[in-house]
């Protein structure tokens, strides 16, 4: 796995910043977000985005790195804004993603080179989540809250209407073997107490990120999607009672427990040898 992919599948927090704002992209890169997203889709009005385009691999020809999301497959700038995030090989976040088609194509035109991250914004999209995970060079989704809320007719904050779309992106993409999903964006921008909220939501259903739309919401993000140092010990105390004990403070262990103790202690980077 390379580098670049690894920080996809184990981002956090994921940044957005308008395509057409570079006046924004070195202050969103030494924000602290695990990743920066350069929007060429929603937040670019149509007549600026052949310009945000320029702005973007302008800034990427720099050095700089940062997830593109590009706008949909069959808009007339799709095409380009690919060819931007190939060019550079930059991981490429696809809008309305609901084919595996559509993805597939995607990754067969930049030669395997970027990362594709496929951002469920639609019914169609979460009804055809498990095809979407497993598409061709697919490494994590996103979810889409806001978007697929207006086309249900509901409260893009309302947990309860968007539950089942949440929890069905978290079971496609262990089903289809990639890593946990990120979950969509939270508007309130200063409310950290909603934040905080739906961060904890999100991690329970088994969300492992969230897309963020101001630097102020990083901190809170990082740390709620981080294990707590009481998840840690007992990831500890599992692994260290060693593969055949079967209870740990009169809980049951088993191979599933173990599973997750060794994947909590691998999220926070801690490694682990058995006795």
């Amino acid at each position: 796995m390379s580098a670049q992919r690894d920080r996809v599948v184990g981002a956090r927090s994921l940044l957005f910043v308008p395509g057409d704002r570079p006046d924004r992209f070195d202050k969103a890169a030494a924000s602290g977000a695990d990743f920066v997203i350069v929007d060429l889709e929603d937040a670019v009005a149509a007549e600026n985005k052949e310009r945000a385009r320029e702005n973007t691999a302008a800034w990427l020809a720099l050095g700089n790195r940062a997830i593109v999301r590009i706008n949909a497959p069959g808009t007339p700038w799709s095409e380009d804004d690919l060819g931007t995030a190939a060019q550079h090989g930059c991981p490429v976040m696809v809008p309305k993603a609901e084919s595996s088609a559509v993805l597939g194509e995607l990754a067969a035109r930049t030669a395997g080179r970027c990362e594709l991250v496929a951002l469920v914004e639609t019914a169609l999209g979460v009804e055809r989540a498990h095809e979407v995970c497993a598409a061709p060079g697919v490494v994590r989704t996103a979810f889409g809250n806001v978007d697929l809320a207006a086309q249900l007719g509901v409260a893009h904050d309302d947990r309860t209407a968007l539950a089942y779309a949440r929890s069905r992106l978290v079971v496609a993409s262990a089903a289809a073997g990639i890593a946990p999903p990120v979950d969509g964006v939270t508007t309130a921008i200063r409310d950290l107490d909603v934040l905080r909220t739906d961060v904890a939501d999100a991690r329970r259903l088994g969300f492992t990120g969230k897309l963020c739309v101001h630097p102020y919401q990083l901190p809170l993000t990082a740390d709620g999607f981080t294990a707590s140092a009481r998840e840690l010990e007992w990831a500890r105390t599992v692994l260290g009672a060693g593969e055949s004990v079967t209870t740990v403070d009169g809980q049951m262990v088993d191979k599933p427990v173990l599973e997750r103790a060794r994947r909590i202690l691998a999220a926070a980077r801690e490694p682990h040898t058995a006795p």
